[in-house]
């Protein structure tokens, strides 16, 4: 079992913060939010972790050696969204955790020995622009929007089976190589196979994980952990 952590973006919303540091090095409660997430996924096991950089990627280099970490570089960062980072590191989408590095996790909900595919979703009461999962009785996710509502929504932790992998693996390849992606995220092409994908939705706290996209939200999720 290995973990893929996405970092490879800007954080512009975040200025004059990410103007030196890269949005998943910014500090709360006195740690970088990628070092959190690389600590709890060793507490479940997981000895591999991929770490793709891409801005400020110099600035992850320190990781290699306090963690033992691998770094892949995505220099095409400032052109394309995140499914141009899965593209890179598509060799490592096997029985994989996938993390955006820039979210918050307060307390470990990661699983040692997950059975299937999975999105960690919370249940959140209204939203805008966020990504819906629609399930049935056995948890099976059965579709994705996007919109604005209230529900389980994507929180930036899943989990991937090979069965699926490498279903989706084929679908970036071909979308990669062959389409126009840039406007694209990763999560468009589960979006648009989901009918071919066997994903669970593993429901945790809506107090467990925060994202972290402005200075405000930045602001609140210490003043909720920092007490």
């Amino acid at each position: 079992m290995r973990a893929i952590l996405l970092a490879a973006g800007m954080g512009t919303r975040l200025r004059p913060l990410t103007l030196d540091t890269p949005k998943s090095l910014i500090e709360v409660n006195g740690r970088p939010l990628l070092e959190r997430q690389i600590e709890f996924l060793r507490e479940r096991g997981v000895e591999e972790i991929i770490v793709v950089t891409g801005y400020l990627a110099e600035k992850f280099d320190y990781l290699k050696d306090k963690y033992g970490v691998k770094l892949v570089n995505n220099d095409k960062y400032d052109i394309y969204n995140n499914i141009y980072t899965m593209y890179l590191v598509r060799e490592y989408l096997e029985n994989t955790y996938v993390v955006d590095a820039d979210v918050y996790i307060s307390e470990n909900f990661l699983l040692e020995k997950p059975e299937t595919s999975m999105y960690f979703s919370a249940n959140k009461q209204s939203f805008k622009g966020e990504w819906k999962l629609s399930f049935d009785e056995d948890l099976k996710v059965n579709d994705i929007e996007v919109g604005d509502d209230e529900g389980y929504i994507l929180c930036g932790v899943s989990y991937w089976d090979k069965k699926d992998t490498d279903i989706i693996v084929k679908e970036l390849e071909d979308m990669v190589e062959n389409g126009d992606f840039s406007e694209l995220y990763w999560d468009d092409i589960v979006k648009n196979n989901i009918s071919k994908l066997d994903i669970r939705i593993e429901k945790i706290s809506e107090n467990s994980i925060y994202e972290i996209d402005n200075l405000e939200e930045l602001d609140y999720v210490k003043s909720v952990v920092e007490k």
